[in-house]
């Protein structure tokens, strides 16, 4: 650091304002028109439609380049850890959309080829994830209730659901607003549209996904203890599905309890020991595909399902369904829930894809990873899958085998394509309580997110309260109406932070060309007769009258009373010359004049005015505009205002360090005309400060004696 200090470096230069600049580095004024635009955007040529064809299907760009003796066994290893992952977390999630176990092999299969066409991520994990599953599972239950399935049993004399309807009808809500969702992501991809992300901040995402991991735990309570509340739906209904659940603990099924306990217990204690031995194993063991198996061989022998009421699986059918078009009959009841879905998915895969990306080196684009999962989504609904996104576990496990390319992914497809086909059946009888306890576990990452607010309390307050309002919001609005609340609250938090800037009085370090806020630096000493002032928010209509009333607290000038008492100066003034002049006309004798005068003076009082102005007031005002990004219409006339006034008291105001589209807007908005030009406007504040200094001492001030009034 001392090293550091010891050098320097010295300029010699004229004082620069922006139109000199403009001139010294020749400014190009040329700009293309509209119309060239939009013909060189649809012009097509061999290169350009090869481009245009590689980037949107990028298997083609890669592939054919696939190092196979580097990456064929990591990615082989790889995708066939993910694929028996997939088994028993597409079982789980599918609880979790409300829809049967199959369906979720489904949406672990189709979405995952899809993707490894169009997708530009190397490394996640596309298929099955619990935050989208809950939220499908809004979707199915609101608009395909148990009650709309009740039939009447003459056995029992009692209503019981057509479970076999109420699946389907589920089925069909769910394929079609994934369908929906998909269609949204792809014209979102097409109209480049991919920087949406940008509103989603990482505490906005950890907080939701937080909210959303808490729905999901209340809706698979009822597989933990074995019973039937009713689900209920809009906002507050997790507080309402709750208070059904404490009604309902005296009907738990303690088969179903015990199950549950066992299973979770084990499954932590395998995962514990898996990640201590994870260095010493050469891949990972597949804790949940083992507990899957065992928890269906022991169900099967010991007749879990008819001899103590545990709720099984139930049939799963043998191969894959066929495509059937989604039912466009639903699209308007469900096109809040789609965009929620398309915005989600998106925001958690593109969010995961770029860390990853930066580890190894390569670019994920935004756009065609919107396109990638739009025809996921699309593709799936058609064969009835529900919507998917990007699991964060398994991620880590396909980047932590080996896994290299996308390659491990399809490979991970073939494996629920195997199970779907000739294994599937074999886990008719697995309890649905395991798969409960299997999404209990894998959430503990959420969980542990609540440790995010000590963090942001340290770090940034603004961010810790957006991560608590959206967690808020989304428990108690549900995924879809928490997820638009809580972008609404970020949002407004960038508007009150622009709307509450931080205003500064600059002072100049000494022996350098360096200024710095006065009430934060002992040693920064202010200019004498002027006035450096800095806000640290961009100027537009919002706080474009905080922007003023804050340059006069600052200057200790109130603009407005100083010209207010200056105009009653002046028409005081114009009056009493008025009726001079109206006197001198009436008066004839040239020896009485002087009599007439001195009557009137007697009347009359007067100002003696010295020939320098008041030396409390500064010279000059030059607002250092560095931090401003854009100028709107309203900021442009406070600009024009503040120039205007000040200089009416004799306070000339000057612009400094504008960025290029800043002058563009001065210039667009009016602020130059003949009398205003580009002279007033400097690249630096000291190039502005040396110019005011300058001025003043060529300034020649005009001497008034006696102002009558």
């Amino acid at each position: 650091m001392e090293e550091r200090r010891r050098i320097g470096y010295s300029v010699q230069r004229e004082v620069l304002d922006e139109g000199a600049v403009d001139e010294m580095a020749e400014k190009s004024y040329s700009k293309t028109p509209l119309f060239e635009k939009l013909r060189e955007s649809v012009r097509c040529s061999g290169p350009s439609l090869k481009s245009c064809l590689l980037s949107h299907i990028p298997i083609l760009s890669w592939l054919p380049r696939y190092p196979f003796r580097q990456n064929a066994l990591g990615d082989l290893i790889s995708g066939l850890s993910v694929g028996i992952m997939q088994l028993p977390q597409g079982m789980a999630y599918a609880l979790l959309a409300s829809v049967p176990p199959v369906f979720g092999l489904y949406s672990s299969f189709y979405p995952v080829l899809i993707y490894f066409i169009f997708g530009t991520s190397k490394h996640i994990s596309i298929g099955t994830y619990a935050v989208m599953s809950v939220m499908i599972g809004g979707v199915t239950e609101r608009l395909a209730p148990d009650s709309n399935f009740m039939l009447w049993d003459n056995e029992t004399n009692s209503s019981i659901v057509d479970v076999v309807s109420r699946d389907a009808e589920r089925v069909r809500v769910a394929a079609a607003v994934t369908f929906f969702s998909g269609l949204i992501q792809i014209l979102l991809g097409l109209v480049q549209f991919g920087f949406v992300v940008t509103y989603l901040s990482e505490p906005l995402v950890r907080g939701y996904t937080t909210g959303a991991a808490i729905h999901v735990i209340v809706s698979q309570l009822k597989y933990t203890i074995g019973i039937n509340p009713v689900r209920y739906s809009g906002p507050l209904s997790l507080i309402y599905t709750v208070l059904e659940v404490c009604y309902l603990i005296p009907q738990t099924n303690i088969g179903t309890l015990l199950v549950s306990i066992v299973a979770i217990i084990s499954l932590i204690l395998a995962k514990e020991l898996n990640a201590y031995l994870s260095k010493k194993l050469p891949i990972t063991i597949p804790v949940e595909l083992l507990g899957v198996v065992i928890a269906t061989v022991i169900s099967w022998q010991v007749n879990l399902n008819e001899k103590y009421g545990v709720d099984v699986v139930g049939h799963i059918p043998s191969g894959l369904q066929p495509p059937v078009l989604p039912a466009v009959s639903l699209f308007g009841q469900v096109f809040g829930d789609a965009f929620a879905l398309s915005v989600v998915g998106y925001g958690i895969a593109i969010s995961l894809g770029r860390i990853f990306a930066l580890k190894y080196g390569y670019t994920v684009d935004s756009n065609q990873e919107l396109i990638a999962l739009g025809l996921s989504n699309s593709f799936g609904g058609i064969f009835q899958c529900f919507a998917i996104s990007c699991s964060m576990s398994r991620t880590m496990v396909q980047e932590s085998t080996g896994g290299k390319t996308q390659v491990a992914g399809a490979l991970s497809a073939i494996v629920i394509l195997i199970i779907t086909l000739w294994i599937g059946v074999l886990f008719e009888d697995l309890p649905k309580a395991v798969l409960a306890a299997i999404i209990y576990v894998n959430l503990q990452g959420m969980i542990k997110q609540f440790m995010d607010i000590p963090s942001l309390w340290r770090s940034n307050k603004v961010d810790m309260m957006v991560w608590v309002v959206t967690f808020i919001f989304t428990v108690l609005l549900n995924p879809d109406l928490g997820l638009a609340a809580s972008i609404a609250f970020s949002i407004l938090t960038i508007i009150f932070r622009t709307q509450l800037p931080k205003y500064s009085l600059l002072g100049h370090v000494p022996n350098t060309d360096i200024y710095r806020p006065l009430e934060e630096y002992s040693q920064v000493r202010q200019v004498p007769g002027i006035l450096i002032f800095r806000s640290s928010a961009t100027l537009y209509f919002a706080n474009a009258e905080m922007y003023q009333n804050a340059l006069g607290d600052k200057s200790g000038i109130d603009i407005i009373t100083v010209l207010s008492a200056k105009k009653k100066l002046e028409d005081k003034k114009k009056r009493h010359e008025k009726k001079n002049a109206q006197k001198q006309k009436k008066t004839n004798k040239v020896d009485m004049e002087g009599e007439s005068e001195k009557e009137e003076k007697k009347d009359i009082a007067f100002i003696e005015m010295e020939g320098e102005p008041d030396p409390s007031l500064p010279r000059a005002i030059v607002l250092d505009l560095s931090p401003v990004n854009f100028l709107d219409s309203v900021g442009v006339k406070t600009l024009c205002r503040i120039r205007k006034d000040y200089g009416e008291i004799g306070i000339e105001v000057v612009l400094a360090s504008c960025q290029t589209g800043v002058t563009e807007n001065l210039h667009a908005g009016g602020f130059f005309n003949e009398k205003v030009t580009k002279s007033c406007l400097f690249s630096t504040v000291h190039d502005a400060v040396l110019y005011c200094q300058a001025s003043r001492g060529q300034s020649q001030h005009k001497e008034i004696t006696e102002t009558y009034f």
